[in-house]
C-alpha cells in the first residue's frame, strides 16, 4: 500500500541520495542506494529460467512476470527505487557442527529469530517518513519480499553488490548474510556517484560443488526443483524420493552455498536482537521437534518465518531428516507414533523414514 500520495517536489535538495543512505544506516540498515532501472538482461534470464521449468511449483513467478518488467507496472508513478540491505547473521551454534550431527535439526540461519518481513517493513516505513520530512509528501510503497520485484538486480544496480554464481547477491564486505528491501517512490532520484561492485566470484566454484542436491547446475543457474530451500519451504506435496537422502538434517532451508562462500568470511554477526535464535532452534534435536504437537508448534514459532510451512510440512520435513539420521530405537518409535497422522503426505514420508531406519544404510 502507498504510505502517502502527493506531488513530488520540483527540485530536490542536492545530495539527497547520500543523505538517504545515511538515514538508512541510522535506522539500522547496513547500506542503501538508488537503483538504476535497466533490467532487460535480468528479465531475459528470468524468462529463460521459467521456460526451462526451473521454478518448479512457483507458478506465481510466471503469473507476475509483467509486474517485474518495470517498477511502474508494480506501482504506477514510480520514478526511482531505493534498495536497502539489512544484515542478519546471528550469534548461533556453529552451522557446520549442527549439519554434522545427524540427530540434530538444521534450520536456515535467517529463520532462527523474528520474521524479518515485519522488522524490515517497519524500518523502510520509517525511512520513507524521514524522506518525507525532508522533501514533503510524495507517493511511495515499501516492499519486503511482499510483491513481485527483481530485488537482487535492483540491489546490484544500487551498487550494493554483485549476483554470484550461487544466484545470491554478494558484497565484498558482508558476504551474503543479509536481507533486501525496497522503496518504490515517485521522487526523481539520481544514483550516487558510487562505483559499480564488480563481479568477484572469479574461478571459485565452491558453491556449485557443495550443493547437496546439485541444484546449482552451472554458474548463475539454479534449479529450484532440486533446491533444499524450495523443497522444504515452497514445495507442497511429496518431496521427490531420490532427493530425500541428500537433504540430510536440513528441515527448513539450506545455507550450504553461503557457508562455503569465501566472501562470507567477512560477514559480521548482526547486532539486531530480533534475529537472535529463539527456543534453542539453532541446534535442536530432531526427535524433540517431531514430538511437538500443533499447539506447541504454533506457540514456539509465533512471529517467526517458520510459520510459512505450516505444521504438516514441518512434520514432513522432520520425517525426512529422521530417515537420514543414525539408526535408533527412539527414532523408529517417534516415527511409528506418526503413522496415523491425518495427512497422507506426512504418513508417506514417515513410512519412507521407517524403511530407512530399518535398513542398513
Amino acid at each position: 500500500m502507498a504510505a502517502s500520495i502527493g506531488t513530488p517536489p520540483a527540485a530536490l535538495a542536492a545530495g539527497l541520495p547520500a543523505r538517504i543512505r545515511a538515514w538508512a544506516q541510522e535506522l539500522g540498515f547496513a547500506d542503501a542506494g538508488i537503483a538504476e532501472l535497466t533490467l532487460d538482461e535480468d528479465l531475459a534470464h528470468l524468462r529463460r529460467w521459467l521456460d526451462e521449468g526451473r521454478h518448479g511449483g512457483m507458478e506465481f513467478m510466471r503469473r507476475d512476470l509483467a509486474l517485474r518488467e518495470h517498477p511502474t507496472r508494480l506501482r504506477p508513478g514510480t520514478l526511482s527505487v531505493i534498495s536497502a540491505r539489512l544484515d542478519y547473521r546471528p550469534e548461533a551454534e556453529a552451522a557446520e557442527a549442527v549439519l554434522r550431527d545427524g540427530d540434530q535439526a538444521y534450520i536456515s540461519r535467517y529463520a532462527l529469530g523474528r520474521d524479518y518481513h515485519k522488522l524490515m517493513r517497519g524500518r523502510l516505513l520509517k525511512l520513507g517518513a524521514r524522506i518525507e520530512a525532508e522533501v514533503g509528501p510524495h507517493g511511495y510503497r515499501v516492499l519486503t519480499d511482499s510483491a513481485p520485484a527483481l530485488e537482487k538486480a535492483l540491489a546490484r544496480n544500487a551498487r550494493l553488490g554483485w549476483i554470484g554464481k550461487n544466484t545470491l547477491l554478494l558484497n565484498p564486505a558482508a558476504g551474503s548474510w543479509f536481507f533486501l528491501g525496497e522503496i518504490y517512490t515517485d521522487l526523481p532520484l539520481t544514483p550516487e556517484e558510487r562505483p559499480t561492485v564488480a563481479e568477484q566470484c572469479g574461478r571459485c566454484s565452491a558453491c556449485i560443488r557443495i550443493c547437496p542436491t546439485q541444484a546449482i547446475t552451472a554458474p548463475y543457474k539454479l534449479d529450484a526443483r532440486r533446491c533444499i530451500s524450495y523443497l522444504t519451504i515452497e514445495h507442497h506435496g511429496p518431496i521427490p524420493e531420490e532427493l530425500r537422502p541428500m537433504m540430510g538434517n536440513r528441515i527448513f532451508g539450506c545455507d550450504d552455498c553461503q557457508l562455503v562462500c569465501p566472501w562470507n568470511r567477512y560477514a559480521r554477526t548482526t547486532v539486531e536482537p530480533d534475529f537472535a535464535p529463539r527456543h534453542g532452534l539453532d541446534s535442536p534435536g530432531l526427535l524433540e521437534l517431531f514430538a511437538w504437537d500443533e499447539e506447541e508448534w504454533l506457540r514456539r514459532t509465533e512471529g517467526m518465518a517458520l510459520r510459512r510451512v505450516g505444521y504438516p510440512r514441518w512434520l514432513r520435513n522432520l520425517a525426512v531428516a529422521i530417515g537420514n539420521a543414525p539408526r535408533s530405537t527412539a527414532a523408529a518409535a517417534a516415527l511409528v507414533s506418526r503413522l496415523e497422522y491425518p495427512d497422507e503426505v506426512v504418513r508417506e514420508h514417515v513410512r519412507w523414514a521407517l524403511q530407512r531406519q530399518a535398513a542398513d544404510v
